[in-house]
């Protein structure tokens, strides 16, 4: 019984390692203007195969209070609430309802390769709205030329990271079900 829990031991130690994975990998960004190339989203695609939607919102959440206070898990190795609610702090909090969308095509198509892009795709779009609309208000910039910097430049690199996940990431959760992991 203990097994179907959302918070027994065993998903509290898996949702650390994927947190943990998120606030290794997502300070590593490349800077190609006010929006770097992160590798945030990718680890949240991974995270949803692995965890499933519920696990890992509870995860990325944790990852956002973690940068919140202050520790340099945010793109760039910077934290705090002036990066959270700065002109990127849009894309961060869109990620929640990324993962949300995403999370339950992953779960509802069980782990299918078109389905999950779908919803990683749809999920995905969310985030570039929620994050264009901050950046405009943020910017002082108009939704056009906040999504010229927000998110053309970032369509194919997501693509890519939908693509790479929706392939890997179903294989990783193979070994991890039946190394009796997850």
């Amino acid at each position: 019984m203990a097994e179907t829990k959302i918070l027994s031991i065993s998903n509290i130690a898996t949702i650390g390692v994927i947190t943990a994975f998120t606030c290794i990998l997502a300070p590593f960004s490349i800077p190609i203007g006010t929006i770097p190339i992160s590798l945030t989203n990718l680890v949240i695609y991974f995270g949803l195969y692995i965890l499933g939607a519920k696990k890992e919102f509870i995860s990325y959440c944790v990852y956002l209070l973690i940068g919140l206070v202050g520790l340099p898990v945010f793109s760039g190795f910077t934290a705090g609430p002036q990066k959270l609610f700065g002109p990127t702090g849009g894309y961060l909090i869109g990620f929640i309802p990324m993962a949300i969308v995403a999370g339950i095509f992953v779960e509802k198509f069980e782990r299918k390769l078109i389905p999950s892009m779908i919803g990683m795709m749809l999920g995905t779009i969310i985030c570039y709205a929620i994050g264009t609309a901050w950046l405009a208000y943020q910017a002082h910039m108009d939704f056009v030329a906040a999504f010229a910097v927000g998110v053309f430049p970032f369509i194919i690199e997501d693509l890519i990271k939908i693509i790479f996940a929706a392939v890997v990431a179903p294989q990783i959760y193979k070994r991890l079900v039946i190394a009796n992991v997850l």
